[in-house]
C-alpha cells in the first residue's frame, strides 16, 4: 500500500490515487483510511472534506494507527471537521505519543507547554519534547535547544542549546535554522547565519518572514541584504 508506485501515483495523477485508497480504505485496509483521512484534509485529488477525513482518521485510529490516532488530535484542536475539543485532542496526543509517534510527543509536549486542554506541565513538556527529538523530530530538537537556552526546567546551558539548534537546522526546521543562526551572530559568525537564514526563508511560513526580517537587523556586512532579498523573492 506504501509502496513506491503508489506514491509515485499520488504524484502523476492524485485523483487515480485518491480512488484507490477509497476501494482500500473501503475494504477495511488502515493504512489506507490514514491516508485517505489525509488526503480528504488536504483536498488533494478529491474535494477537501474536513469531517470525512476526521471519520477515517477515528476508524483507523480506533484500529491503533499511531498516526491516524495524532491526526485526529490535530483535527480536534483545529476544529477541523467538527468543534474544537482541546482535552480530546491532548488525550490522542497523549495516546499517539505512549505509543512512540514522535509527531504525537511533539504535538502533546506542545499542549502541556502551554496549558491547553491539559494542566500546564513544562518538566513533562520538555520529556516529551526530548523523546521526539531523540527520534530526529527537528521541530522538537529546536525547542529542547530552548530549554536548555532559557533555563526551563534545566541548568541554563548555552553550549547545549547551540548544539541543539544546530541539529534542528541540519535537519530542516526553519524555527530551528533561525535559532541557530541567532546564537551564530553571538558567537560573531554573521556571515554563517546570514546563510542559515536565507535558508530558513525557503521554508518558512510568510507569517515567520516578519520574524527573520526582524532578526537580520543584527547581521553585519552584506548578510542583511542578502536574506532580505531572499524573503522579498518568496513574498512575491
Amino acid at each position: 500500500m506504501i509502496a513506491d508506485p503508489v506514491l509515485r501515483l499520488g504524484v502523476r495523477n492524485p485523483t487515480s490515487l485518491a480512488r484507490l485508497l477509497l476501494d482500500q480504505a473501503g475494504a477495511g485496509n488502515v493504512e489506507a483510511q490514514a491516508r485517505l483521512g489525509q488526503l480528504l484534509l488536504d483536498g488533494h485529488g478529491i474535494t477537501k472534506d474536513g469531517a470525512l477525513a476526521l471519520r477515517w482518521f477515528r476508524i483507523a485510529a480506533a484500529a491503533g494507527h499511531l498516526a491516524a490516532i495524532n491526526m485526529t488530535g490535530r483535527c480536534l484542536e483545529q476544529g477541523w471537521g467538527c468543534t474544537a475539543d482541546l482535552a480530546g485532542a491532548a488525550a490522542c496526543y497523549h495516546r499517539s505519543a505512549v505509543g512512540g509517534l514522535d509527531w504525537g510527543q511533539y504535538n502533546f509536549a506542545n499542549l502541556l507547554g502551554q496549558g491547553r486542554g491539559v494542566a500546564r506541565d513544562m518538566a513533562q513538556a520538555l520529556v516529551w519534547y526530548q523523546r521526539a527529538a531523540d527520534q530526529g523530530h527537528a521541530k522538537a530538537m529546536n525547542l529542547v535547544g530552548r530549554f536548555h537556552e532559557e533555563g526551563w526546567e534545566v541548568e541554563q546551558d548555552l553550549d547545549m542549546a547551540f548544539a541543539w539548534f544546530q541539529r534542528s537546522a541540519l535537519a530542516g526546521d526553519f524555527r530551528g535554522q533561525c535559532s541557530y543562526a541567532a546564537m551564530l551572530i553571538r558567537r560573531g559568525r554573521g556571515e554563517e547565519a546570514a546563510g542559515w537564514l536565507v535558508k530558513a526563508t525557503q521554508t518558512a511560513t510568510p507569517a515567520f518572514l516578519v520574524t527573520i526580517r526582524e532578526a537580520v537587523k543584527r547581521l553585519p556586512g552584506d548578510g542583511f541584504l542578502r536574506v532580505l532579498a531572499a524573503i522579498d523573492g518568496r513574498l512575491t
